[in-house]
């Protein structure tokens, strides 16, 4: 059997080296040297897939099924625009897709470096297409032709063979231009701009090494059995800090490879980015250059880390963002940023308090914000009585409430990302007498986490507000609140991170393995669908874009047998009564239908699946929707009572309108439910 897979990687080599030397296009630069894999990564790749099938969570097995999940991601990762590798190209690899688990098995990579080659070939083919025709661009390109260009990668088809790739590269060229002319570039900085991207991303092709080909082979692997399975190829500490927490040192931001992008996939609490207002989740970078003038750096197609780098600098300097906004699927915008560090201070839980009358009644709320769930574990572990974490903080807080006497209490959990797993367990336990607060399951059994400290700290009414943006621990507290009927949950769908993850050391890389599933104390899991509110707010974040089920390959929700756990009486009846009166509300306010407005807006942007190459269509779409959106904030300051803007560039940027919005409408919920309890009763001692 082994000959003859040896035999079809032969000849599928031979197809490989034709297929590239067929195809050069009108402009021939020097061919790139092939790329081998090293005895070294033969041995990486063995022990990795015997770490997958041994201790993933799903239990999968590499066989010829998993092959062809392996050669689709693998596809995708190296040419997700489907502007390089062709359906004959395809047609030419169909037999390695359900042979591609005998290869690692027996840690034989040539297939994937040949499959590598030949995508490192045909990028250097269009480079030096579109260089050329860059530079004579403004006669040999027809921006009144009506021609439109299919930006919905997942749905569009491969072209059929070599002679279409030409036209299609043309295409883009032309759409890079028009995203230049939105933004009121001259002719002159185009051609320069044009110029400087497609030289530096030609040069770069020729210091790929078979690292890089081996990290990105190894992940299509690692990534198909599950998200958030990931290898980590040898790298210094600091790099390798990078590559595990995709962090955007600086300016506070966590980021992925979308496509030829790096994405914005959610704001560090607190951070600059968070602050300024200026970016979001869903927002694609595209170039980054230092200081306030700075030449911007084109980043399209380049390594995550690499663009870390660039973002990366000392604290006080600035570093500009060339982004694609997520609500604004074509045009680009720049934005400058100031480099800070995240201060501990600002990362811990806050309080404020605030009167809110409903039907005639003022009740006075606290409201405690926690950006995460954080604990200094070096203080924890030397046994310091006074080791900061969240349920400390929040300790302190809840104790100063009660001196101010509050009605009600609200716990903001909104763009919290998780955290240390010990404290969402202790401050789960603060609300609660004692019991589980989470089930965590392995390949080989199921756990639980308890509280077991019989004292509640607030026995109040209570409402958590979480958002899209709310994942992992803030899903295990808001799970455990609900399932004991301790409190109202309001806001949108959480991410669904329900999912553990270990690192595990593996020859000189490492490997993060999701060894386990959280399961809330019913039984549900928080993976997939996360944890639904029982009041819904008008969703913010796309959920196409966000959240777990935008992951491709995220494992699904599930179930497990529900724990014994002792709930309060049944929130249930006071749901409805609690919905109706927000919903009431909603429909008067100004605030809410402003919401509701801009996220249609966005989402008929976001929805497109081609652009128009008609620069005068072009234009006049881009200028609608400025003035359109111009239109929508000016009317709510116009209901606010506030001045009209000139430009969308005069929006005040620190100014969180949109979560005062929503803060407001969880005050009066708040408050509602308080007057609720008080009439039936409803105790949580």
């Amino acid at each position: 059997m082994m000959t003859q897979i040896n035999k079809l990687y032969h000849s599928l080599r031979a197809v490989v080296l034709v297929a590239a030397f067929l195809y050069c296009g009108p402009v021939c630069h020097a061919q790139i040297s092939e790329l081998t894999f090293e005895e070294e990564q033969s041995r990486q790749c063995i022990a990795i897939v015997n770490a997958l099938e041994r201790d993933n969570v799903t239990g999968k097995k590499l066989d010829r099924n998993m092959s062809v999940l392996v050669f689709d991601r693998y596809i995708k990762s190296l040419d997700p625009a489907r502007h390089l590798l062709t359906q004959a190209d395809l047609n030419d690899f169909q037999p390695l897709k359900q042979l591609m688990y005998k290869y690692l098995k027996t840690g034989n990579l040539g297939p994937a470096f040949e499959i590598f080659n030949l995508y490192q070939s045909r990028s250097q083919q269009r480079f030096a297409y579109i260089l050329k025709l860059a530079r004579s661009w403004q006669t040999q390109l027809d921006f009144a032709k009506n021609e439109t260009l299919v930006i919905d990668y997942e749905h569009k088809p491969f072209i059929p063979d070599i002679s279409g790739l030409e036209p299609l590269w043309k295409k883009e060229l032309k759409n890079h231009i028009i995203n230049l002319k939105i933004n009121k570039t001259s002719d002159e900085e185009i051609s320069e701009t044009l110029e400087k991207i497609y030289s530096n991303r030609l040069a770069q092709l020729s210091q790929t090494q078979s690292r890089d080909v081996f990290h990105i082979f190894m992940n299509a692997v690692t990534m198909s059995f599950d998200p958030h399975s990931q290898y980590f190829a040898p790298r210094v500490s600091e790099d390798f800090d990078i590559h595990m927490k995709l962090s955007l040192e600086g300016i506070g931001a966590v980021l992925e490879n979308e496509y030829e992008y790096t994405k914005v996939v959610r704001l560090i609490p607190k951070g600059p980015a968070d602050k300024s207002q200026k970016l979001a989740p869903g927002d694609k970078i595209i170039g980054v250059g230092q200081g306030q003038d700075g030449e911007i750096k084109d980043t399209i197609g380049q390594r995550i880390d690499d663009v870390v780098k660039l973002i990366r600098g000392p604290k006080g300097t600035f570093v500009r963002l060339k982004i694609i906004p997520a609500r604004k699927s074509s045009v680009t915008a720049t934005i400058s940023l100031k480099r800070d560090e995240v201060k501990l201070e600002e990362q811990s839980a806050q309080k404020k308090v605030v009167d809110v009358t409903s039907n005639g009644q003022t009740y006075k709320l606290g409201i405690i914000e926690i950006p995460n769930f954080y604990i200094d574990f070096d203080a924890f572990h030397r046994g310091d009585p006074d080791y900061k974490s969240t349920t400390g903080d929040v300790i302190k807080l809840l104790k100063e409430l009660k001196t101010e006497n509050i009605d009600g209490l609200i716990v903001d959990l909104r763009d919290n990302g998780g955290g240390a797993l010990k404290e969402a367990n202790d401050l789960t336990g603060l609300f609660l007498k004692y019991g589980p607060t989470v089930q965590v399951k392995t390949k080989f059994r199921v756990s639980r986490i308890y509280d077991e400290d019989p004292k509640i700290l607030y026995t109040g009414p209570l409402v958590v507000l979480i958002n899209r943006m709310s994942a992992s621990a803030s899903e295990i507290f808001a799970g455990a609140i609900k399932d004991y009927h301790r409190g109202i949950i309001v806001g949108t769908e959480s991410f669904g991170k329900g999912t553990v993850q270990e690192l595990k050391p593996l020859g000189d890389g490492r490997l993060k393995m999701t060894s386990a599933k959280f399961y809330r104390i019913s039984g549900k899991s928080t993976q997939h669908k996360g944890v639904e509110p029982d009041i819904w707010f008008p969703q913010i974040y796309r959920t196409k874009d966000t959240g777990e089920s935008a992951l491709e390959g995220a494992l699904l929700w599930d179930h497990i047998d529900a724990t014994r756990y002792s709930a309060y009486r049944s929130l249930q009846p006071m749901i409805k009564p609690l919905d109706d009166a927000y919903k009431k509300r909603a429909e008067k306010s100004f605030g809410i239908k402003y919401l509701t407005q801009r996220i249609q807006l966005a989402e008929s942007l976001s929805e497109q699946k081609t652009l128009s190459l008609n620069l005068t269509e072009r234009l006049k779409t881009n200028t609608a929707f400025n003035k359109e959106e111009l239109a929508l904030e000016n009317d709510y300051r116009k209901q606010k009572g506030e001045k009209p803007l000139t430009t969308l560039d005069d929006i005040d940027p620190e100014k969180e309108e949109i979560k005062e919005i929503l803060t407001e409408q969880a005050k009066y919920i708040a408050a509602d439910f308080i007057t609720l309890s008080h009439k039936t009763g409803y105790k949580w001692q």
